[in-house]
């Protein structure tokens, strides 16, 4: 399957359009918007343009409410539940990080947690917007049950992505995980390439490792086989390590937010009810001089950066880097689309009265 580039900014003004023709506000199919194509821009196919057709979807058959506003329902100085009533988990994710900065920086630390929510995105999004505040920033989520256990074979865990952003230069320090080895949009590529995805990924419903991306895709929604945890299967190389990870997100977000675990998400089609964590610190509470901070973290950073590299390796990364690098060049080269996502964009926007030929300028 083939891959062409589009203009980036004809492309969001149709993802833009196609919100908004679905009954969102202009801002706020401008925040859902930006929230999605920020992952093509740093290279995240799996959660970019990919994911257009997705959220309609879960709109037709109710599992998104349009018109839902994110409540406060419990706040303390520090802290904040927010129920998202069904609404778009981007809208939720936006106020919830905003609500953690202000807090952050009137008592030094902001911490908040979403209930009821949908689908929000890379969680990286949101650290980020704690960064460029000059906070530190982590955000975390629970998702449909899709990864298994150590030693198990029924999905009870989600992918449970965490990002962590901390200011520095030339870019800020950003990790963003999911805390399986890899994940379902990911495989979802794989399976949309008829690609054979690596080995220690996935098993089958039987608990067995398998590479058919194919078997995830089928098998999802059964209850029986799914991802792997970071680390991958079994104990030797630290798949257990991954396992707990994945409960520390679990715990986090559905057991702090007083909603539901992974089990929970997803577990009818017209309810989602995937729950958020965010958290902003400001690093000042442990300092003098928060720029001076930020410059040893900056020299830390370059020092990995030099140190010897690896027989065949030519540079050593640190996190973020690859991500920020690709902005600028997705900006000026293009959004890359596979014909299968072009052809559901194509076959969404005739659905709704967009002609799509209009946007995707290819580049």
């Amino acid at each position: 399957m083939g891959y062409r580039k589009f203009d980036y900014e004809k492309l969001r003004m149709l993802a833009e359009l196609v919100f908004e023709k679905h009954g969102y506000s202009p801002k706020d199919a401008g925040i859902i918007t930006d929230v999605l194509l920020k992952a093509d821009l740093m290279g995240i196919e799996s959660h970019g343009v990919q994911r257009l057709t997705l959220y309609p979807f879960g709109i037709s058959i109710g599992r998104i409410k349009v018109d839902a506003k994110p409540e406060i329902i419990k706040e303390t100085p520090l802290s904040a539940v927010i129920d998202a009533h069904d609404g778009m988990g981007q809208l939720a994710g936006v106020k919830a990080m905003k609500l953690a900065i202000d807090k952050a920086k009137q008592h030094g630390m902001g911490f908040t947690v979403v209930r009821n929510s949908n689908h929000y995105g890379i969680a990286g999004y949101y650290s980020l917007m704690a960064a460029q505040e000059g906070l530190a920033g982590i955000s975390m989520t629970n998702t449909q049950a899709l990864v298994v256990p150590t030693f198990g074979r029924k999905p009870l865990l989600g992918t449970n992505p965490i990002a962590f952003t901390v200011p520095a230069k030339p870019y800020p320090f950003h990790l963003d995980m999911s805390t399986s080895v890899v994940t379902a949009g990911k495989m979802e590529v794989y399976a949309k390439n008829k690609k054979p995805c690596p080995e220690g990924w996935l098993v089958d419903e039987n608990g067995a490792v398998n590479t058919d991306a194919g078997v995830f895709v089928k098998n999802r929604g059964t209850g029986l086989g799914g991802l792997l945890p970071v680390g991958g299967a079994g104990e030797l190389y630290s798949g257990h390590k991954g396992y707990g990870m994945s409960m520390m997100v679990e715990i986090m977000t559905g057991i702090f937010a007083g909603g539901v675990t992974s089990s929970g998400v997803r577990a009818v089609p017209e309810k989602e009810l995937c729950c958020h964590m965010f958290w902003a610190m400001d690093p000042g509470i442990f300092c003098d001089d928060r720029e001076e901070l930020f410059r040893q973290l900056s020299e830390f950073l370059q020092m990995l950066r030099n140190s010897d590299k690896a027989e065949g390796h030519e540079r050593i990364y640190t996190h973020g880097e690859k991500e920020f690098e690709n902005m600028e060049k997705v900006k000026n080269s293009g959004v890359s689309m596979n014909d299968a996502t072009y052809e559901e964009i194509v076959k969404l926007s005739e659905k709704i009265g967009i002609c799509a030929a209009d946007y995707l300028k290819e580049v």
